[in-house]
């Protein structure tokens, strides 16, 4: 009997490796080759201009460090997280409360904030600039009829980040604003309850006692999402501004995108990449650890 257990066991265990494999299988193909792929290539000289490549060890990441055109990208991929990041997250947090607490119009709210997610990112850009033209758009027609001068929104370098910046947040605070809906959800009535007997009756006094606490583990995803957002902005710099002007627009992928495709220096491109993908990693655990600590505190 014994050994018809063990034998029966094994089959049941062949069987379920057998089941896993095809999704381990396209896992590996899908997400872990490409990887090692890119790391690969950022050890190498690969080039598109010319056929084979040597090997050149950590060279790249030795001139990526040196190089003022990445110091350029990396300073300006961190000013555009840093007004991106707190209206993305706040935003997303003010909409979901403020929607959460109306009992009439409650989906149609949903809805007309989420549109912004289901829009083509590329081509509301092309409409956002005509919103932000500085002779004929309306947001500037609209700031002299006040008696305000004019922005040069996408051609000033003082301002060309923050613009970007709040065309990215008109695109994703509707994204953040449903994830915090599903969070505040998921919060028990009883604990409200609990707070006004404990004398928490304000709003203020809620949200600080049983709200807030009761989302960290959704701030925090949408806090990591948010961010990899951030680091990841290309779209509308390719399109609108092209790194312009002078460079004050150019954010990391974006040099990314013109060292592989346009200098065609692929080597260098993915030693780029790997660092991205190094500080998006590092950002999230970091954020994930502090997380932990909080709710287990």
């Amino acid at each position: 009997m014994s050994n018809t257990l063990v034998t029966l066991a094994r089959r049941r265990e062949r069987l379920a490796y057998a089941l896993v494999a095809p999704a381990s299988l396209l896992i590996l193909l899908i997400y872990i080759g490409p990887i090692l792929a890119v790391i690969f290539a950022s050890l190498t000289d690969y080039t598109l201009i010319r056929d084979g490549f040597s090997f050149v060890g950590s060279e790249n990441y030795t001139r990526m460090f040196a190089d003022e055109t990445f110091g350029n990208a990396l300073k300006n991929t961190v000013i555009y997280a840093a007004y991106f990041l707190p209206g993305a997250f706040f935003g997303g947090l003010f909409l979901a409360l403020a929607i959460q607490s109306r009992k009439r119009f409650h989906s149609v709210l949903e809805v007309v904030f989420f549109l912004p997610v289901t829009s083509t990112l590329v081509a509301m850009a092309l409409v956002w600039a005509a919103l932000m033209d500085s002779r004929q758009g309306v947001i500037n027609n609209t700031l002299k009829a006040v008696g305000f001068e004019p922005i040069n929104f996408l051609g000033d370098p003082n301002v060309v980040l923050p613009a970007l910046a709040a065309i990215s947040l008109w695109s994703i605070v509707g994204f953040n604003m449903v994830l915090f809906l599903a969070g505040l959800t998921a919060i028990p009535k009883n604990l409200y309850d609990a707070a006004a007997i404990d004398g928490a009756d304000h709003p203020i006094d809620r949200f600080f006692r049983v709200t807030w606490p009761m989302l960290a583990p959704t701030s925090v995803f949408v806090a990591v999402i948010t961010s990899i957002t951030a680091f990841k902005l290309f779209d509308t710099v390719a399109v609108l501004t092209k790194g312009g002007p002078g460079r004050a627009s150019e954010v990391f992928l974006y040099l990314t995108f013109l060292e592989g495709f346009e200098y065609f220096n692929m080597g260098y491109a993915a030693a780029l990449s790997v660092f991205f993908l190094v500080v998006i990693f590092l950002f999230a655990l970091i954020q994930t650890l502090l997380s932990d600590r909080r709710v287990d505190q």
